[in-house]
């Protein structure tokens, strides 16, 4: 397997404080030790970089300006230009991310994602531009909330973060320099110890995006939940999709989040019926997963009628 270039992506919107946080990185030797470096700068804001400040002399700025230049053609061809150690890319806040995903050249791995915010305007961003903050959040594995004033209202950070990713962390700057962690207890609505864990109507988006993160601590668990079926010929005649309709931010964005079923029998399940359905999940792979995916295993059918609203959602 060929070595993997490691990316560093900073994701968020102007004046988050991404060229900051990389300004001050680029200085500090327990970051930047001599590594040849290319940052790609996406966007120019009112910060600019020193890099007469920064530690070492391999590090090399190019700027790309049009999201149609993110292509994994143009981006070898920097890597090739500079024989390097590693990326950092500051990222657009108005592009989409699945461009930069989709466009890595193969020997490119994101090593860590973070997403900068100013906390000041964090809840407006969520307001007027929600499909760009759940893009930025979707993969990150930390939000730092800058200028952070002392009246934040972390209670509703909390919700709006945690309706978009359970696993990323939640980190404030103040200005006075220190830093505080989001430690809101978040447990989840419905009990992984049961012998049967039942995922009330309400509660699917989460169950469902929990299982999509945390994959391994349902294998071997036994649930109940209430879907709609999508009967898939291919998959024979004991199978079937079933699961829900989950909008993560806005109507565009609604998607189908199903399981492989699995039955003991031929199953007369047809599209659009909906059921409510209790079995064992198992772990492994499948034809309509890419890789290692939740199956399963049907033990009690029951027809249902539809959920008050069909389409599940995070709040």
């Amino acid at each position: 397997m060929m070595n993997q270039l490691p990316v560093y992506l900073f994701t968020g919107f102007l004046e988050g404080g991404k060229t900051h946080i990389i300004q001050e990185s680029m200085e500090d030797k327990r970051f930047n030790s001599g590594e040849k470096t290319l940052i790609i700068q996406c966007e120019e804001g009112i910060e600019e970089f020193e890099l007469d400040r920064f530690w070492g002399k391999n590090v090399y700025l190019e700027t790309i300006e049009n999201e149609e230049d993110i292509t994994k053609e143009h981006l070898a061809e920097l890597a090739k230009k500079h024989r390097l150690d590693r990326v950092i890319i500051e990222y657009n806040g108005m592009w989409s991310l699945n461009t930069l995903y989709q466009n890595l050249p193969d020997n490119w791995g994101i090593y860590q994602e973070m997403m900068f915010a100013d906390a000041n305007t964090f809840l407006t961003y969520n307001t007027n531009m929600r499909q760009l903050m759940v893009d930025k959040l979707m993969g990150a594995e930390m939000i730092v909330l800058n200028r952070t004033p002392a009246e934040i209202d972390k209670e509703e950070i909390h919700k709006v973060i945690r309706g978009i990713s359970r696993r990323v962390a939640i980190t404030y700057d103040y200005p006075d320099g220190h830093v505080e962690y989001d430690e809101i207890e978040d447990p989840l609505p419905f009990d992984l110890n049961a012998d049967v864990i039942n995922i009330e109507d309400e509660f699917y988006a989460l169950f469902y995006r929990d299982l999509s993160e945390e994959m391994e601590k349902y294998n071997g668990k036994t649930i109940r939940f209430k879907g709609i079926v999508a009967a898939d010929a291919s998959m024979g005649d004991k199978s079937v999709l079933a699961g829900r309709h989950v909008m993560t931010c806005c109507v565009d964005d609604i998607a189908f989040n199903p399981l492989v079923c699995i039955f003991s029998e031929k199953t007369t399940l047809k599209t659009r019926d909906w059921v409510t359905l209790t079995g064992t999940i198992k772990v492994e792979k499948h034809k309509l997963y890419r890789g290692p995916g939740p199956v399963l295993y049907v033990t009690k059918t029951e027809f249902a009628v539809p959920p008050a609203q069909e389409v599940a959602t995070f709040y």
